[in-house]
């Protein structure tokens, strides 16, 4: 499953040096990865009642072109692999001219909110996001 978020770029989120700054993106596919999990019907508070919270182990962004204010952005996030306490999520950040402007890939750890260590994706997770892993 992939999702879809659309965003305009405003100027609060422009830097001294005119485009949006690098920590900015981080927030917006942070807005993307959000929406990947509510449009699978594992929001977070759905996530914390199945005994798990997910917290971000590793990222790679590649900043490709600039953004501006008043861009168009559409942010797109994809599970790319389930394993035991981990997943790969692969995000794209596209113009409103279709112009690859970032990618990243995240690797998300499942927690025990109290324990504070990893534990198993959760089996009803797991089942739900499987199916379109292998069919394609």
């Amino acid at each position: 499953m992939e999702s879809e978020l659309e965003l305009i770029v405003r100027s609060t989120e422009i830097d001294v040096n005119g485009h949006v700054n690098n920590a900015k993106f981080l927030e917006y596919l942070e807005w993307g990865r959000e929406d990947w999990y509510e449009r699978c019907g594992f929001d977070y508070e759905t996530l914390r009642r199945l005994g798990v919270v997910t917290v971000v182990a590793h990222v790679s962004a590649n900043y490709r072109r600039e953004a501006f204010q008043n861009d168009r952005l559409r942010v797109r996030t994809r599970l790319t692999s389930v394993g035991n306490t981990s997943m790969r999520m692969g995000q794209w950040i596209t113009n409103q001219r279709d112009e690859l402007v970032l990618d990243a890939e995240f690797v998300v750890v499942t927690v025990d909110p109290g324990t504070r260590k990893p534990v198993r994706v959760p089996d009803a997770f797991r089942a739900h996001v499987m199916p379109p892993l292998v069919s394609g």
